[in-house]
């Protein structure tokens, strides 16, 4: 199964009071993130891509650690807030690859991946998916209405700070193309 989730912000403690986020404190958000990730993905071979803010105040060190507590194979697409990969360290084995922007197919559909909302994206006409973060909920609507039906904001805060599947992606897809 592929996932997808973006703006996770391990460590960041103004990120509850940002975004609303319903922790006591950093060490309640990082572990209930932590827990919500292994309860959604099962398995090793499970594929989860973090669309970028991954981590936002922590050290290399500390990625390393949460990243070797989640499930799956985990891919990264650079965010805005990725610091730790710099820190020497990081494990930089702890992701298979590390990628600005990336696009793959499945189910007969194009999806592309970046950290930031775009407002044209390649396969657009022909009902690609775009899957992005970045911008919270502060403008989410903002984004909702002038992307369109096929992009998806996968930000945590969005999507119940979990992860969420490529099958929910596609059923999110379906559904806002049939009452557009």
């Amino acid at each position: 199964m592929k996932y997808f989730i973006a703006d996770m912000h391990f460590y960041h403690d103004d990120i509850i009071g940002f975004s609303n986020r319903p922790f006591a404190d950093v060490s309640d958000m990082n572990e209930q993130l932590i827990a919500n990730w292994n309860n959604t993905v099962m398995s090793s071979e499970d594929e989860v891509y973090v669309l970028g803010d991954f981590v936002y105040e922590g050290s290399g060190k500390q990625a390393t650690e949460i990243l070797k507590q989640l499930r799956g194979k985990k891919y990264l697409i650079r965010g805005n807030h990725e610091e730790y990969l710099n820190d020497p360290e990081f494990d930089q084995s702890q992701f298979e690859w590390v990628k600005d922007y990336y696009s793959f197919r499945y189910d007969q559909r194009q999806f592309v991946l970046f950290h930031y909302p775009m407002l044209e994206w390649d396969g657009f006409y022909d009902r690609a998916i775009q899957l992005y973060g970045h911008v919270h909920q502060t403008r989410a609507d903002y984004f909702k209405n002038m992307l369109g039906v096929n992009a998806l904001n996968v930000g945590a805060d969005m999507i119940n700070y979990r992860p969420i599947s490529i099958n929910n992606v596609i059923q999110i897809i379906n559904e806002r193309e049939m009452t557009w």
